[in-house]
Parts: structure tokens; C-alpha cells; sequence
């Protein structure tokens, strides 16, 4: 890989690490959650043989500050310092889960900062389910809670990447996805109340998304995520749509080689 450059960001209430690599047009990578920017190692360094990349540790995970309770803070505008500090002006943006919601919402509030995006198995601002996911979920969530309740927090991790990666995690990648999950495990019980949301939501904003738009969905992922895979591909007028079978919800680490060329290939394509 091409010379990396590590560097801490001021934001405010706290610090973001960052990691930049690479050389050509800017290129930002934003983890999900439970996870943090090491969920794109298989990324990082290939993308960056084409690409300025910038991927860092969002608030809360990682060796990024932890959240304080109650206080205020935006991942929008964590995501602006980040770019501003490292001088990228505009840059194709590729946020998986929580990162792909902090991708849209980015986009929506600064769309003269985005040329292309990359939303994979991504959360959006708004998206409500519907009595059935709510009975998915609470099906699932009921032991977790138990499990952290009685503080035994391996348990319920182990629990929510039964869920979230839910092709397993016994052999090498899972075990590597399952590491650095319990990396962040002070992240399940972390107060977000103080996340600052878009108003009005993303969800209803999506027509106003312009930029040319690959959605990526997982097919082992919960029918919700699907669901909102669909809500986007329909509704973002430049969006298009790939799924990469035999995947959970880390895309980009269960089957890196298939997304790698996949991603390139569509930001070669649009740029």
C-alpha cells in the first residue's frame, strides 16, 4: 500500500481517528456499526492504488472518542471536519449499515461535497417497520437484553452477530468480524440521545439525491434491510442496484474480492 497517513481530528466534544491513504479522486469509507474502519481492511489499500481513501473510526467506536451522555453531537458534521481536515473538498462516499445512513444523510445536507455513493446494507433516517419486523426483532432482542441485564455483554454480543453476521463466525473471516465486534463492545451500552437527526428525515428527502448511486443488499441480511435496499433503489433517481450472493450484513469482509471489483467498476464507470 501506498505511504498512510494516521492523524486525530478535533470535533467537537471529543477526537476522530483517521487514516488516509493513496493518490486520485478522494474516496471515503464509513464502517457500520458494532464494527469499526478496520472492517475495511480488505479496502483500504486496493481502493487506494486508484484513490485519495479516507476512512476513520466514527464516534463511540474504535480508538475515537467515546460518547458522552446526553451531549450533543453530529455524525454529518463529524464526517464534514474529517474531510475538511485532511482537504477533501467532494469525494464518492461508501457507508455500510450505520455508515451508509451517515453517507445519506451527508448527501443530503451537502451535496455539492458528494460525486458518487455507495450504500451497502445501509440504515436510513426514517425507515419505520412494520409489525412483523417488530416482532422479528423483539423475538431476538429479548435475550440480548436479558444477556446484558445480568451484564454479561459476550453473550449478548455473541447474540447480535448472530443476527448482523449471521453466516457465522468460526471460520477465518468470522472469526476476524466477531474480534473486531468485541473490540467495540462498550458500544452496546453507549447513550446516543445526544445523536443529532436530520429534519425531516432522510427517508423523506431521497428524491433529492442526484449523484450517480450503487446500492448493494445482503441476502442473508433481515428482511427489513432488504426492504430498505428496495426503498432506495426505487426511489434515488440515479440509483442502482447489485447483490452479491452469500452475504450478511459485512458485505465488503464476507466476499471482499466480489466487492471490490464491484465498487471499482462502478466508480470507474461514473467518475
Amino acid at each position: 500500500m501506498t505511504d498512510m497517513t494516521i492523524l486525530d481530528v478535533e470535533v467537537d466534544g471529543g477526537m476522530l481517528f483517521a487514516e488516509v491513504a493513496g493518490s486520485g479522486p478522494a474516496l471515503v469509507l464509513i464502517h457500520p456499526g458494532l464494527w469499526d474502519r478496520r472492517a475495511w481492511d480488505d479496502q483500504f489499500g486496493v481502493f487506494a492504488k486508484e484513490y485519495r481513501v479516507l476512512r476513520y473510526d466514527a464516534r463511540g467506536y474504535g480508538r475515537s472518542s467515546r460518547l458522552e451522555p446526553g451531549r450533543p453531537y453530529s455524525n454529518v458534521d463529524d464526517l464534514t471536519a474529517i474531510m475538511d481536515a485532511v482537504h477533501i473538498d467532494r469525494a464518492a462516499i461508501v457507508g455500510c449499515s450505520m455508515g451508509g445512513e451517515i453517507t445519506i444523510d451527508f448527501a443530503l445536507e451537502h451535496p455539492e461535497r458528494v460525486s458518487a455513493l455507495v450504500l451497502v446494507a445501509p440504515g436510513l433516517g426514517g425507515f419505520e417497520g412494520t409489525r412483523e419486523d417488530d416482532a422479528w426483532w423483539e423475538e431476538r432482542q429479548g435475550p440480548i437484553d436479558a444477556a446484558i441485564k445480568a451484564g454479561d455483554l459476550e453473550r449478548a454480543e455473541d447474540l447480535r452477530l448472530e443476527i448482523w453476521a449471521s453466516l457465522g463466525t468460526r471460520d477465518e473471516t468470522g472469526r476476524r468480524i466477531r474480534q473486531i465486534a468485541f473490540d467495540n463492545i462498550h458500544e452496546m451500552t453507549m447513550d446516543e440521545s445526544g445523536a443529532v437527526e436530520l429534519d425531516p428525515p432522510a427517508i423523506e428527502r431521497l428524491e433529492e439525491l442526484s449523484v450517480p448511486t450503487l446500492v448493494m443488499a445482503a441476502d442473508h441480511d433481515p428482511p427489513f434491510m432488504r426492504r430498505v435496499c428496495d426503498i432506495l433503489t426505487q426511489r434515488i433517481p440515479n440509483a442502482r442496484r447489485i447483490d452479491i450472493p452469500e452475504t450478511d450484513h459485512v458485505i465488503a469482509m464476507r466476499r471482499p474480492v466480489e466487492f471490490n471489483a464491484a465498487v471499482l467498476a462502478f466508480l470507474g464507470e461514473v467518475s
